[in-house]
């Protein structure tokens, strides 16, 4: 996939990178990835899955080390803290670079400063979606139905500045709309609560979704990107429907410490990318499970992060979000 807002790399931040003489002896030690969430989730199946393929190609064991807490800062800390060597890789979402630090007043680590970014390794989409009982069947029906009951309609995220809370204050921004935010203390609650009826609407991933879809449970009206998924092809996107500031996207990504070497960087790169270019695994674990399969260069990686946080930095500014 060719990363959206993708430039000539003449004039981009980083270079080149090769595999020169200097990358044989890298790496040296075994390697670390440091999962910046709780161990089950899909990010990190990810990467034990990635760690599994990695440790044959690199002759050293690559193992998987959960850091959860304080919205992944525990994590990037961590790492920031690391020696740049290549031998440490963080692996996180965008909620750390392109929404912590316009959400944190004080972060312990510069996000831009201290990190080389490495690849983007997949896209996730959320869908908008709804208990059956909601009497809308369409984006426009829920902008019609809340526009005649203001405050009458809430949705669920995952807490202040999550994606979903974003997602949903910037429709309510751009809609006109008054929906109620409610809050929950993780990913895993949110669908939850709409099945049960606790609440209406919620921003939710396509493999957290899909078995509550097709059992009927809940509705999908709009999901996010500038292409419909082809897993849920009648689900008209938010940017056809009018609506290309409503952003429902997360990503996964590998960074390491600023400073690392550019031939172990390289490596990451090229053979992370590999990895998700493996027919089988691209199919099976990637685009069956909804998610657009990316693996950047670290030029491309660069050039859309610097965009997605301006897009995240306005969201959280709308929303009045403050770090919990």
């Amino acid at each position: 996939m060719k990363l959206p807002f993708a430039a000539p790399l003449a004039g981009v931040l980083f270079c080149l990178f090769s595999i020169s003489a200097e990358a044989q002896g890298w790496p040296s030690k075994p390697v670390r990835i440091v999962v910046a969430y709780p161990p089950g989730g899909g990010i990190d199946v990810m990467a034990r899955q990635l760690a599994d393929k990695l440790t044959p190609a690199w002759g050293q064991p690559v193992v998987v080390e959960n850091k959860p807490g304080a919205n992944t800062i525990v994590a990037t800390d961590a790492v920031a803290k690391s020696p740049a060597d290549g031998h440490t890789i963080l692996m996180t979402t965008d909620a750390t670079f392109s929404i912590n630090p316009h959400l944190y007043a004080k972060l312990p680590y510069d996000a831009q400063r201290d990190f080389a970014p490495v690849t983007m390794l997949v896209l996730l989409q959320q869908l908008l979606v709804a208990h059956p009982s909601l009497p809308a069947n369409s984006l426009s029906e829920l902008i019609s139905l809340a526009k005649a009951r203001p405050g009458a309609i809430n949705y669920a995220s995952y807490g202040s500045g999550s994606q979903p809370h974003l997602a949903g204050e910037m429709l309510k921004n751009k809609a006109g709309i008054d929906l109620v935010h409610v809050p929950y203390k993780g990913i895993s609650l949110a669908v939850p609560a709409v099945v049960a009826g606790e609440v209406q609407l919620t921003f939710a991933g396509i493999a957290t979704s899909m078995p509550q879809l097709k059992a009927g449970r809940i509705k999908a009206l709009a999901i996010g990107g500038a292409a419909r998924s082809p897993l849920l092809p009648l689900i008209p996107t938010f940017t056809e429907l009018g609506y290309p500031e409503v952003e429902t996207h997360a990503w996964f990504g590998l960074f390491v410490p600023a400073g690392s070497p550019r031939e172990a960087v390289a490596r990451i790169q090229q053979e992370t990318r590999k990895i998700l270019d493996e027919p089988d695994f691209r199919q099976k674990q990637l685009v069956e499970k909804g998610y657009e399969v990316v693996g950047s260069s670290s030029q491309e990686f660069v050039i859309y992060m610097r965009r997605d946080s301006e897009s995240r930095g306005r969201a959280v500014r709308i929303s009045g979000a403050k770090a919990e």
